[in-house]
């Protein structure tokens, strides 16, 4: 248990460091502003859009209004019931993750050929490196508020449980957490 953990953490460090080069050299943006997170005495915190609509310069939008609110589970990590590209899959939120970080199955659940995606980096795990497939989500939708055009990468590594990462969270409204709820607007 304590090796998956440590394999997840992993992984999802060596996406951010990955991912954040990436989009650092392919956005050319330089004057993008960055989100502004706050943090309180009893831990809650909350990331808002900026005025320019986003933190990310990279196409993507946001359908539907409303407001989604996500339970803490049993183990501590807040989990959402997502339809990805049509298929239905449970990821983990992970507003610490840079980019949507799917596993093999899920990805393969989706329809996409993994095999056939480019090796776009490495991603070190407990377990070794293994490679890391970039690909662009046509839809990401959680409870009737949809992200289109959701960068994600596939970890070729049994991580358990995909992430939602800041490539659809950074392209909505507000995520607020307070005391055992997550809230997505």
């Amino acid at each position: 248990m304590i090796g998956r953990f440590l394999g997840l953490a992993v992984a999802i460090t060596a996406i951010s460091v990955g991912v954040a080069s990436v989009a650092s050299r392919s956005t050319g943006d330089d004057d993008a502003e960055s989100a502004a997170t706050g943090s309180s005495a009893n831990d809650n915190w909350t990331t808002q859009r900026s005025k320019r609509g986003g933190w990310s310069s990279s196409a993507g939008s946001t359908s539907s209004g409303g407001e989604v609110r996500l339970p803490r589970s049993g183990d501590s990590h807040v989990y959402a019931d997502t339809q990805v590209d049509g298929a239905n899959i449970r990821m983990m939120v992970d507003s610490g993750a840079s980019i949507v970080a799917l596993t093999r199955r899920d990805a393969e659940a989706i329809g996409i050929d993994v095999d056939r995606l480019p090796i776009g980096g490495m991603a070190r795990t407990a377990g070794g490196d293994v490679p890391m497939r970039t690909v662009m989500l046509d839809s990401v939708e959680v409870q009737g508020i949809e992200v289109r055009g959701v960068r994600a990468a596939v970890i070729d590594a049994d991580m358990g449980v995909s992430l939602l990462g800041q490539s659809f969270l950074s392209k909505l409204d507000a995520v607020n957490v307070e005391g055992d709820t997550m809230t997505l607007r």
